[in-house]
């Protein structure tokens, strides 16, 4: 579909953007009925870490919350977050412009007929001009096409479960802080290789009609708990199809937030840490790797 970019220098041009890449990538499987999204506890002599997975957009009707989370929630002095100014557009704007638009290459002269036909067809559906996606790279650009469907579904950015926390948390006087700047998370995707970037827009075009459906599954599985269900959806496809991007985006993050966690344990207290729920979820999963440290970690019980 592409017309190849050898020899091109890679382009260095927000967290929004994962759950759609991962939606790109569902299985078809059915989440079995458990009561609430999933937890687990961190535990040394003094200290208490809470971990529990967010969804980045969700629907007035999305049932996230529970006693359980709540009550964690309220005996922590300290809310994490992936980035701490998530809604800070102010913050975001000149980040996503020099990170994700190349004005002097436009985005169709990056694909062929077929792919330019595509790329057409997606922002007509998505009542986007196609004039708007012409100065994007091709991964700000996956990004923006993804997210039209998802929300023409009626999920909600402003309905987001770490906002959600974040108003909580405020609104207790507790401390909030972040894993990561809104520049960092977007340096994840500008920073691929510019074939990889490409690729990632070609396969979210030709799978951009099954973006509904398949994220309907993907919170589902969330608001039952399913790990396995959500390993599926979040990571095995997404590492298939676009492994550069799994790697930077979650397994990378994996391990640094695992030594932030770490340094957390070091001092005393409680804490709350509410990340993209596919960070929870499978071998590479935070959890699972902070056990593979001898560190006690429990899901709680629904």
């Amino acid at each position: 579909m592409t017309r190849s970019l050898r020899g091109r220098a890679t382009q260095r041009a927000p967290q929004f953007a994962l759950a759609c890449f991962a939606a790109a990538a569902l299985l078809s499987l059915a989440a079995p009925a458990r009561s609430a999204p999933a937890m687990w506890t961190v535990r040394d002599a003094d200290s208490t870490i809470h971990l529990f997975g967010t969804m980045h957009f969700a629907k007035p009707d999305t049932a996230w919350r529970s006693p359980k989370m709540e009550a964690a929630l309220k005996a922590s002095d300290k809310l994490v977050l992936e980035i701490a100014n998530i809604d800070d557009q102010a913050a975001a704007a000149p980040l996503i412009q020099k990170y994700g638009l190349d004005p002097q290459h436009p985005l169709t002269s990056k694909l062929d007929d077929e792919g330019d036909a595509l790329l057409a067809k997606a922002a007509q559906a998505g009542g986007m001009p196609l004039a708007q996606l012409e100065p994007m790279r091709p991964w700000l650009a996956a990004t923006v096409l993804a997210l039209l469907p998802i929300q023409k579904a009626g999920y909600d950015p402003k309905l987001a479960v770490d906002l959600a926390l974040r108003g909580d948390a405020k609104a207790a006087g507790k401390e909030i802080a972040g894993l990561e700047t809104i520049e960092q998370q977007l340096k994840f995707f500008a920073e691929m290789p510019a074939e990889a970037e490409l690729d990632l827009l070609e396969k979210s075009l030709e799978e951009l009609d099954q973006a509904q459906a398949l994220f309907d599954r993907m919170v589902a599985a969330y608001v039952a708990g399913d790990e396995a269900t959500l390993d599926a959806l979040m990571t095995d496809e997404l590492a298939a199809k676009h492994p550069a991007l799994h790697k930077a985006l979650m397994v990378d993050r994996n391990h640094d937030w695992v030594r932030q966690i770490e340094r957390e344990l070091a001092g005393s207290g409680e804490v709350f840490i509410a990340v993209g729920a596919g960070h929870l979820v499978g071998a590479e999963g935070v959890p699972a790797l902070l056990k593979a440290r001898g560190l006690k970690v429990e899901r709680v019980a629904p």
